[in-house]
């Protein structure tokens, strides 16, 4: 018989439940192609009751200085985390924020710089700071984008019921405000003991490294469970390396898509954020190179392939080229490449309307892969790419020469209508928008990162930017989520910082209406001295929201910002806002241009500043010549079936003739 005496207990080490989950993450890593990330790089944080007393108490236990993440190094030469070369106590570094909502939209910001395989996390106490989460958790969430939230909530214990902030539901004792998330999160617990911590944050390391799920991950914290001690076993502070996965294609998937592809004469690419995920540009490119199939792009795909690459074609949908437009109203095959086909990516229904036209999707989710009746093929961008290339080199496909030539020769045709978009004839008028982006677009390089989310600006950039690196079109459109710049900007620049390219340009452009909605992380990149860009566009109004309010008729109500007139309409003076002076108020360096030439100077001064820069300028209506194209194919907004009003009984009669091309492809 073995021997039967006792047995030496595993080391434990006595920790608090923040404390131990600060100690976790801080020893979390991705892996992917054989280099290593950390995957919790930072936390932001707002402190309340619900959150003070345990996770920042735990950030300063373990130290939260901003330069602390791992990869860099302290004053006496040991590694950030290292304890004098004992890495014992890793750093977690600790960021303040100014409203949760932007501490999302920053967190954002950095996993899309990051390639996301690395993220932050944000903590907040429980009620109005939890809830200002949801926003954030939503557009992470559509856009695959990881982030982990850490919310305060209600005791577990429940010593007092009800607590400050607490939600009461008279028919269920364990719903808090904080189960709100739950629809927006890709995993979503509550630790109400501290053991049950171990599986919980597992479970959400697993998912926001899982490329088919990663999203927003929520862990709801009691209060009270935070600041309680527990014995946590020493493997659980081990180092832990999740592996991004780059799934190859089935075999007879492929086989397919291969077939799918040789038939097809009119094949177009539609490159969606599935290619900037995986880092799968030049496998695209190698593949337009053996193939000459055109690529056209939607908001998250744009910058696939460079402007200037033979192969592209500009945006999509709604808001692309009317390059991209015609080709995809011809297309008999579309090879979706990592998008999820919204509803401006198919013109809602009604751009692919080619009676014979099929789908083929490479998607790393099924989910996206069998979309439109498409044939799946359902892999990494990347891998999938290189094992369709591979398939098909030994059996001599390419498009026809003549089908090349059609796409290139109307490609050079919309430049011409870029170009006159961007023309700025006279140097002291007021510049249009788009003579804005022509000004901008004259100044950066390949090293500039422009971000924008909502407003027209996303519909002008689809159209018109030249977009001349991977990463330099930050457009957040699957949410188009007012306010997101400024701190997607300043997550942008923190994760810059971290891979060594300190000094990239970064650009946060905003209209007037943006800019009011969260303009508070200004304080936040004056704290940090992050040399944020940003270019605020004074329209007084929603400028884009106007545009569809007269189409649908509406008639503009509620979109300018002006004084009421006498009946009590908005038809008043513009009403006497100075954002300029705003930023300023908030600790930034603002420059003001009235004209085309003070722009073009503002911008070349603001590009080279080393701090927070604002440069502000009011925009003038654009004419037929100044303009950008007009919208290349439709936009389902449903009109009102019945009206008294002319403007919304002529829209609905448009709306009808529009409608009735939607299609249902089965």
């Amino acid at each position: 018989m073995g021997r039967t005496g006792p047995r030496n207990p595993p080391s434990t080490r006595r920790l608090t439940t923040a404390q131990a989950l600060v100690a976790f993450l801080a020893r979390q890593y991705t892996e992917r192609d054989g280099r290593r990330h950390r995957l919790i790089s930072a936390t932001w944080g707002i402190f309340g009751h619900g959150n003070v007393a345990g996770i920042g108490q735990a950030l300063v236990e373990v130290g939260n200085g901003r330069r602390n993440s791992e990869g860099t190094r302290n004053g006496d030469g040991t590694r950030n985390g290292d304890s004098h070369g004992n890495r014992t106590r890793p750093r977690m570094p600790y960021l303040q924020g100014r409203n949760e909502q932007a501490m999302v939209h920053a967190a954002v910001g950095y996993a899309r710089q990051s390639g996301r395989l690395s993220a932050h996390a944000v903590t907040t106490s429980i009620g109005p700071g939890a809830t200002n989460l949801v926003t954030g958790a939503a557009l992470a969430t559509i856009n695959h984008l990881p982030v982990l939230l850490l919310p305060g909530d209600t005791f577990a214990t429940r010593p007092a019921d009800p607590v400050l902030q607490q939600l009461e539901v008279p028919y269920a004792g364990d719903v808090s405000v904080n189960d709100c998330l739950r629809p927006v999160s890709r995993y979503f617990d509550r630790v109400t003991r501290p053991e049950a911590l171990i599986p919980a944050a597992l479970q959400a390391m697993r998912v926001l490294a899982d490329p088919a799920e990663t999203g927003a991950v929520t862990l709801a914290l009691p209060q009270d469970v935070q600041a309680e001690a527990y014995d946590w076993p020493d493997e659980f502070f081990a180092e832990r390396v999740w592996r991004v996965r780059r799934p190859a294609p089935d075999t007879a998937e492929l086989e397919a898509a291969v077939r799918a592809v040789r038939s097809a004469r009119r094949p177009l690419i539609v490159a969606g954020g599935g290619v900037r995920h995986s880092g799968a540009e030049e496998t695209l490119a190698a593949f337009t190179a053996a193939t000459r199939i055109p690529v056209a792009s939607t908001q998250a795909g744009k910058g696939a392939l460079r402007h200037d690459h033979p192969a592209d074609v500009g945006g999509i949908g709604h808001t692309g080229t009317a390059t991209a437009d015609e080709l995809a109203r011809t297309a008999d095959l579309v090879i979706g490449v990592g998008t999820r086909y919204t509803d401006f990516t198919t013109a809602s229904g009604t751009l692919f309307e080619n009676p014979a036209v099929r789908f083929l999707n490479l998607n790393i989710t099924g989910f996206d892969a069998h979309k439109l009746a498409a044939l799946p093929l359902v892999a990494d961008a990347r891998t999938g790419l290189e094992a369709l290339t591979s398939a098909l080199a030994g059996r001599g496909y390419r498009i026809d020469p003549a089908y090349e030539t059609e796409y290139t020769g109307a490609k050079e045709a919309w430049e011409e209508q870029v170009e006159a978009s961007f023309t700025t004839p006279d140097p002291t008028a007021r510049p249009t928008q788009t003579q804005v982006l022509g000004l901008l677009d004259t100044l950066v390089t390949e090293e500039d990162i422009l971000i924008n989310a909502a407003g027209s600006l996303p519909g002008d950039l689809h159209k018109l930017w030249r977009t001349r690196s991977r990463d330099q079109y930050h457009v957040e459109y699957g949410y188009s989520c007012m306010g997101y710049e400024i701190p997607a900007a300043i997550g942008v620049l923190l994760a810059t910082e971290a891979q060594g390219h300190e000094g990239r340009p970064v650009w946060a452009l905003v209209g007037d209406g943006t800019y009011l909605m969260n303009p508070t992380e200004i304080v936040t990149a004056v704290q940090e001295n992050l040399p944020l860009r940003l270019l605020i566009l004074q329209n007084h109004g929603y400028a884009s929201i106007g545009g569809l309010s007269e189409a649908v008729g509406g008639e503009r109500l509620g979109t300018a910002y002006r004084h009421r007139d006498p009946d009590g309409g908005f038809t008043g003076p513009p009403l006497p806002v100075d954002l300029a002076a705003n930023a300023a108020s908030l600790g930034m360096r603002v420059l003001r241009a009235s004209t085309v030439d003070d722009l073009r100077k503002a911008l070349a001064e603001a590009r080279g500043a080393d701090g927070p820069t604002c440069v502000y300028v009011e925009t003038e209506t654009p004419d037929t010549v100044s303009g950008p194209p007009p919208a290349q194919a439709w936009w389902d907004v449903p009109v009102a079936e019945t009206a008294s009003r002319p403007a919304a009984v002529t829209a609905r009669e448009e709306y009808d003739r529009r409608v009735a091309a939607r299609r249902h492809h089965l």
